[in-house]
């Protein structure tokens, strides 16, 4: 799977379809950041959802909100086998030489929020974590007095210093978490309740610290950079859940159309009974041939038949 020259960007129309798409469906959910370092956004089917102002494209919920410039993104669609199942994702990346990595830094006050979602937090205060993410900022904001004192004399700390203090960061009241990236943002806001099916900020700083820009699973073209994920609905959405068929063919339609065309036709070799060529397999292979052992094995047990 060797790199993707610029004339193989998709086209801008497909792009903003599947992303539209995408935030249409509450079962969706989306990340931005990187390894060690990223913000979740999700919702439940009965959460009330609004469209973003000004024409932006995203959706705000009481516990987040999630804006999307999908323009020049390279989306890269994967699947991945792990024990007992198998996952897929659509990563919206950019060129590597694009995003340089800004190194360390100390925490700084970084002004005030000119692109909030909401119109209220508009100007608030907010500070950078000096984070060496190459996708983007991870930034705290407030108009809390309380809340403004307590990150303001936070200001100078490195958190390579002390990467447990992340945790004291992360407990102060009134106070919102961004990421920002060149393709959109997503806040998760103060006073959220942490729970499993909502936004999230997830900060592990010795994964950060490895410098890597993905986890080695997902098979990302070499000179591409994640910078968003989409996890569209999964067939198997719990272990109780029958195999849903019409999920699984939505996304092999998203991998047929955004995979990487030599993997796609590996895995259609593959299902189709076709054994890899002698001195060929390696760990990318090998993984495609568990996800197709696993993807025909739920389709019977948990469906009752093959496609």
């Amino acid at each position: 799977m060797g790199p993707m020259s610029m004339s193989e960007r998709p086209d801008l129309d497909g792009v903003a379809e599947l992303v539209a798409g995408a935030l249409a469906n509450p079962e969706a959910t989306w990340t931005l950041g990187g390894f060690g370092a990223l913000a979740r956004f999700s919702r439940t089917g009965d959460e009330a959802a609004t469209p973003l102002a000004s024409g932006r494209l995203g959706l705000v919920t009481s516990r987040g909100g999630i804006a999307l410039d999908p323009a020049g993104a390279i989306p890269v669609a994967y699947e991945t086998a792990f024990a007992g199942g198998w996952s897929h994702a659509v990563a919206l990346c950019r060129p590597a030489t694009l995003h340089p990595r800004p190194g360390s830094r100390p925490i700084a006050e970084a002004g005030r929020d000119p692109d909030a979602l909401r119109p209220e937090n508009l100007g608030d205060n907010w500070f950078d974590l000096g984070l060496d993410l190459p996708q983007g900022r991870l930034r705290l904001r407030s108009a809390n007095a309380d809340a403004l004192k307590i990150l303001r004399a936070a200001v100078g700390r490195d958190l390579r210093d002390d990467p447990g203090f992340w945790r004291d960061l992360d407990a102060i009241p009134m106070v919102d978490h961004v990421v920002i990236t060149p393709l959109g943002r997503i806040e998760i806001f103060g006073g959220s309740a942490s729970a499993s099916d909502g936004p999230r900020v997830f900060l592990v700083p010795k994964m950060l610290a490895l410098g890597r820009t993905h986890p080695a699973t997902a098979t990302i073209p070499a000179g591409l950079l994640p910078v968003a994920l989409l996890v569209p609905p999964h067939p198997c959405g719990s272990p109780e859940r029958a195999f849903d068929p019409a999920r699984h063919a939505a996304f092999q339609a998203i991998l047929a159309r955004w995979g990487a065309p030599d993997l796609v036709a590996l895995k259609a070799r593959l299902a189709a009974g076709e054994a890899p060529a002698t001195g060929t397999t390696n760990r990318i292979t090998r993984n495609i041939a568990r996800v197709v052992r696993l993807q025909a094995e739920a389709m019977t047990i948990r469906y009752g038949t093959k496609f």
